[in-house]
């Protein structure tokens, strides 16, 4: 029996068609008429032998078929990419110091670092977890090379902004209830330790509602956070970014809203010497790895 031999330009199409919301938009990004797009999924239906794609509303969605050939397709985009860039920085060397927030700690550093160390074998990395205000000091005083951090609008003024991130309420999905017996009761919190941009968010639109609350507890580590809010000590204020499966976003319109906030890439423009292509390859990826995680969103 003849094996099928899917197009990666067709899969590409898919995957940023999926990405983007839109396969018209997909076009635009890949250089390629619109026709061209709806030929190549086409062939990518007759290959898979059963549609990939349906009606909904005025646009299309996936099939389960097309869940699972969208899912190989990343794979095999990643592993076509991953493949290409070796070939092309094998004699990339050097050394890079990164810096992540704990949120981005799991869905980065196995993913990002894992790529760019296979395709770099002969560059050196160091990575640091640490809080916003700690990461930006560190970029200040040369001490790492890229920075992922929250703007918090005191940061460094070179940051590259990379979007916008929503903050949610959290709460524990199997612990105690997490609210107040009584209107007149505060509402516990369970925080991160001073200064921290999102207990200060959460703070200030609880105060501007008029609703009560105190400190319930305070932690050093988003470990820490996640197992106070997992045990029903109080809600949080954070961001769907890396949350794990004890805890949820909560949809309850008595709590206040909250605003965004700005996810910006620091280092590059604070340099006073122009980047090492090692440190540029990495931020390319970063810049990539992100949006993702928000078009995830």
């Amino acid at each position: 029996m003849r094996g099928i031999h899917f197009d990666l330009d067709a899969l590409r199409s898919l995957a940023v068609g999926v990405e983007l919301g839109s396969f018209a938009k997909a076009a635009e990004r890949l250089n390629r008429s619109t026709s061209a797009v709806s030929a190549q999924l086409k062939k990518l239906e007759e290959q898979a032998g059963t549609p990939i794609l349906r009606r909904a509303g005025r646009g299309l969605a996936l099939t389960e078929a097309g869940d699972t050939l969208l899912a190989y397709a990343r794979r095999l985009l990643d592993l076509n990419d991953e493949a290409a860039t070796a070939l092309r920085g094998t004699a990339l060397e050097g050394w890079v110091r990164l810096g992540l927030q704990e949120d981005f700690g799991e869905s980065l550093l196995s993913n990002v670092l894992g790529r760019f160390a296979r395709a770099h074998p002969r560059v050196r990395i160091e990575a640091r977890i640490a809080r916003n205000a700690e990461l930006l000091e560190r970029v200040r005083g040369g001490q790492l090379d890229l920075a992922l951090a929250w703007n918090t609008g005191d940061a460094l003024a070179h940051g590259e902004p990379l979007g916008e991130v929503p903050m949610r309420w959290i709460g524990s999905r199997t612990g105690t209830p997490e609210f107040p017996s009584n209107d007149r009761e505060p509402l516990p919190l369970v925080m991160l330790e001073s200064p921290c941009v999102m207990r200060s968010a959460a703070t200030a639109a609880l105060d501007r509602a008029g609703i009560p609350w105190r400190l319930a507890f305070t932690s050093a580590s988003l470990a820490g956070i996640w197992a106070a809010v997992n045990a029903g000590l109080g809600l949080s204020l954070r961001t769907p970014i890396g949350l794990p499966e004890s805890v949820h976003v909560l949809d309850d319109p008595t709590l206040p809203s909250v605003p965004t906030l700005g996810l910006s890439l620091f280092g590059l423009s604070h340099a006073e010497a122009t980047p090492a292509p090692a440190v540029t390859r990495l931020a390319d990826l970063l810049r990539e790895a992100v949006r993702d995680v928000l078009t995830a969103m």
